[in-house]
């Protein structure tokens, strides 16, 4: 869970309550006059930039283990690694280019075949208009024995060199895909793991504040019953501590929505309970060089370099597409034993060179130039924003450190002022100077503050992740950025 830090508290009434506010939750309380709060709007999820929604899927385990399974981070990620469903399309996806890179080599090779032929034959010349006076009618029956074996071979075929050099170059690209693939769960993972502590951590402390808004139903029951307060006292409290039952059942909802969301990303059974073991502190990210980690970025991203792959297979098609129009030179031949049987039979072969050259062919040879011409030039503009787009995801992760970093120490420092402003107004009112306004408000006002705390801190984590992943080492070093380094 998040860790908010202790606090100490004088009210011996709501000590014990308060201390769990500690964990606070990410939700912020309205602060409204007369005591009645209103519900704390959703915690903003911070989505990670997913390029399908198949990361958010995978392949279950089948087996439910007995128990509380604990989860740690490192655990997720490495179940996802292995069973999410977007990693595991992407490495099917490579299979395929694979095979379509050994289909573009065959054509370049020579295709050897054998074959073994028994025949029995009988012929009628007569049925055939052959009718010649002295000659059987009917030849045969006779039978004969071929063992033989062909050769094809384009022995000179550009266009097809180009085309394989292209499929080899898909393939290359299909492999880095999976390595970015790898990446995405990663972020995948890590967010959704993110989020289900941020919920934890809400869950207890609206357990917390619903202890505290009960405390102070108490005290206001009691005072009203020693006539030393209105009933207006009561019915504020009431409402406090009613609004906050509305609260607590709304996101222990989300929070097992989002346990469910964080099973289906790894694998894990619907129905295997589990717990997540992880504590994320605050630490800060030393202090980052803008154009270093650009560099770094544009070094190591495997999106990136798949791409280029993919403008080098392109560029390979656009050449393959222009050879159309070279001559393709071409052998084929055969060679085999031939007889009445095995034991007689002679060696017979053929043997045929041929040249072929496109003669009237123009349209399709320039609509598949032009076709591949497009698909380079659209290769070539994905690159290009690709590289935008990386620098933007740098650009945007460290704006995002910084100001969530901001929002930390200074959500941090709201905490301290809102819980002085508590203990202040508890004791005003147990002397009797004011009525329990104040302690509604200032209730309150501290859960907000701690709502702020808890939120800005997921900003900050999160910010970090995406940052590993923008530079293109979430796979390797997600867990040293978390920890500040």
């Amino acid at each position: 869970m998040f860790e908010a830090g202790k606090r100490n508290w004088t009210s011996a009434g709501v000590g014990c309550a308060l201390l769990l506010m500690a964990l606070a939750s990410p939700h912020a309380r309205a602060q409204v006059g007369g005591g009645v709060s209103t519900p704390p709007p959703p915690i903003q999820v911070i989505q990670p930039q997913i390029n399908s929604q198949t990361f958010e899927g995978s392949v279950a385990l089948k087996m439910v283990k007995p128990g509380v399974l604990g989860l740690s981070l490192d655990e997720a990620i490495q179940m996802g690694l292995q069973h999410n469903l977007g990693l595991l399309l992407t490495s099917q996806s490579t299979q395929s280019a694979r095979g379509a890179q050994l289909d573009q080599l065959q054509a370049l090779l020579p295709s050897v075949n054998g074959k073994i032929t028994e025949a029995e034959r009988e012929n009628d010349l007569e049925a055939s208009g052959l009718r010649i006076e002295g000659f059987p009618k009917i030849i045969g029956p006779y039978g004969y024995t071929d063992i033989r074996g062909t050769l094809k071979w384009s022995l000179l075929d550009l266009s097809s060199l180009q085309n394989y050099l292209a499929a080899k170059h898909d393939f290359a690209s299909s492999k880095l895909s999976v390595e970015d693939a790898r990446q995405m769960v990663v972020l995948t993972v890590g967010n959704a793991y993110l989020r289900v502590i941020a919920d934890k951590a809400q869950v207890t402390a609206d357990k917390a504040e619903l202890a505290t808004s009960k405390v102070s139903l108490s005290q206001a029951e009691d005072r009203h019953a020693a006539g030393t307060a209105p009933k207006l006292d009561v019915l504020r409290a009431q409402v406090d501590y009613q609004t906050q039952q509305q609260t607590l059942i709304a996101d222990q909802n989300a929070y097992q929505k989002d346990k469910i969301a964080l099973a289906r990303a790894i694998g894990l059974p619907l129905a295997q309970k589990f717990a997540a073991t992880e504590k994320v502190p605050f630490a800060p990210l030393e202090k980052i060089n803008r154009a270093q980690a650009v560099q770094e970025a544009l070094a190591n991203r495997k999106d990136l370099q798949a791409l280029e792959q993919k403008v080098a297979a392109a560029q390979h098609a656009r050449k393959a597409a222009t050879d159309e129009r070279l001559p393709v030179v071409k052998f084929s031949g055969d060679y085999g034993d031939i007889g009445i049987n095995v034991r007689k039979s002679h060696g017979t072969g053929d043997a045929t060179g041929s040249l072929d050259v496109p003669i009237f062919e123009e349209p399709k040879l320039r609509g598949d130039a032009q076709k591949a011409q497009a698909q380079l030039n659209e290769e070539d503009a994905k690159l290009s924003d690709l590289r935008g787009q990386i620098e933007q995801d740098v650009d945007d992760s460290i704006l995002d450190i910084q100001s969530s970093e901001k929002q930390v120490q200074v959500s941090e420092s709201n905490v301290a002022l809102a819980t002085e402003e508590l203990k202040e107004a508890q004791e005003r009112y147990s002397a009797g100077v004011s009525d329990n306004l104040e302690v509604s408000q200032a209730q309150q006002a501290l859960a907000k503050a701690d709502a702020e705390y808890v939120s800005s801190l997921y900003a900050h984590n999160v910010a970090k992740l995406s940052l590993a992943r923008a530079m293109g080492i979430a796979g390797r070093e997600y867990k040293t950025y978390l920890g500040g380094k």
